[in-house]
């Protein structure tokens, strides 16, 4: 027994020994997403449901009516009510069997069916909304906490400046006003920080809606590498294929089947009807058939309206459809242009401005232990370092959110 209970309780020390350490581990951008899209989320299984309710429908509606059972006794005397004293009293028993309008039972099942699959594909467009949205929250956490880390990098050589400057004024080398500047950059940079916090908590808050407490963990140091999404051509080929579109693709499927319900209607109904009326004594029972049907004779306001309403109805999905690939086209051009010149941009940081950034701030040190500059130029360049290392972490976070506008509407898990 001591045995098996310290085999328990090491395996429970493990098994919470490997939930720290993944809870620490940084929380990588394709596998947030994946947490967020397999996860069991109402969001999801709540298509499912309507889907799996439009099936049952499907087989429902796809039935005969119910038959209708008659019973009654007929022709009876009402001065004496006995039942053998005329030749004609008869209890009777029939069954009535009504057949719907031509192809009416197929067309309501085709019917719910596409419903169905209306509500499948809006499943697999709430799962592809998922994923853009976590990769939006992703970005912005991971911009907040990297900016955090270069303005605290940045706060610290301002604070040993401060510190420095502290003992140069004691000596007089320095005026208080050189040191009120550089404590009121300090209180900046603190702002700073304090505002990128606000961010980062903002971020995670909207990342724990997909992926719970997962959303906690640590960004990494760097963006993972993406993929060139292609030309505007291959992914506005794709656009036929987005779950927004084939969610119209199966309106405008339940519209067409509408309208050839609407021309059933054009068609006659149909009921069979038997009949039993028994006698009694030595009188011969009687037996009866018969079929009815409807005949749709004035069918101006009614069968002529509905099917015309039938038709606007498909034309108007149909435009629906247009619109929907018209809404997605102009998304595509627009995350195109800014995946395009925010590549360009962080090119130009990468080569030219980091580099420039540098060399000034260094030149200003230099410059500044020569005494061939003022303390405010030093702190000006020291500043405006920080500055292009920010825009250029926003300008990566901003190229990687067109990557992932890209990625939504061509559909790629890259």
């Amino acid at each position: 027994m001591l045995k098996i209970i310290s085999a328990m309780a090491a395996a429970i020390a493990g098994l919470a020994l490997a939930n720290a350490n993944a809870a620490g581990q940084p929380l990588e951008l394709s596998e947030a997403v994946e947490i967020a899209v397999t996860a069991e989320d109402p969001a999801y299984a709540r298509f499912e449901a309507r889907a799996a309710a439009q099936e049952d429908r499907a087989v429902s509606d796809s039935q005969l009516p119910d038959p209708t059972l008659r019973t009654a006794l007929a022709n009876v005397p009402i001065d004496t009510f006995a039942f053998g004293q005329e030749p004609m009293t008869q209890a009777q028993v029939g069954l009535r069997q009504e057949i719907p309008r031509g192809s009416t039972l197929r067309l309501n099942r085709e019917k719910r069916e596409g419903e169905a699959e209306i509500e499948r594909m809006r499943r697999e467009a709430t799962v592809r909304n998922v994923a853009l949205s976590v990769r939006i929250a992703w970005l912005d956490k991971f911009h907040a906490a990297n900016a955090q880390a270069l303005v605290a990098d940045s706060r610290n050589a301002v604070s040993e400046l401060v510190d420095a400057l502290s003992a140069s004024f004691a000596q007089g080398k320095l005026t208080s006003q050189d040191v009120l500047r550089a404590e009121l950059e300090l209180s900046l940079l603190d702002d700073k920080l304090a505002e990128l916090q606000q961010q980062r908590a903002t971020a995670e808050a909207e990342l724990s809606r997909f992926i719970g407490a997962n959303a906690s963990r640590p960004s990494p140091d760097n963006l993972p590498a993406f993929i060139s999404p292609g030309t505007v051509d291959d992914i506005e080929a794709r656009l036929v294929r987005h779950p927004i579109v084939r969610v119209r693709d199966a309106m405008i499927g339940v519209e067409e089947t509408d309208v050839e319900l609407a021309k059933q209607d054009y068609k006659p109904a149909w009921a069979i009807e038997g009949g039993y009326g028994a006698r009694g004594a030595d009188r011969p029972d009687f037996a009866s058939v018969g079929v009815s049907l409807t005949i749709p004779l004035f069918t101006g306001k009614r069968q002529d309206r509905a099917l015309s309403a039938a038709r606007k109805d498909k034309s108007a999905a149909e435009l629906d459809r247009a619109t929907t690939l018209l809404d997605l086209r102009r998304d595509l051009v627009r995350a195109y242009a800014d995946w395009t010149q925010l590549d360009r941009r962080v090119a130009l940081y990468d080569d030219a401005v980091i580099k420039r950034a540098n060399e000034t701030a260094d030149a200003s040190v230099s410059a500044y232990g020569g005494g061939l500059t003022d303390f405010p130029e030093l702190i000006r360049s020291q500043l405006a370092e920080l500055d292009a290392e920010l825009k250029r972490l926003e300008l990566r976070v901003e190229r990687a959110k067109a990557w992932a506008r890209l990625s939504y509407l061509a559909g790629d898990d890259q």
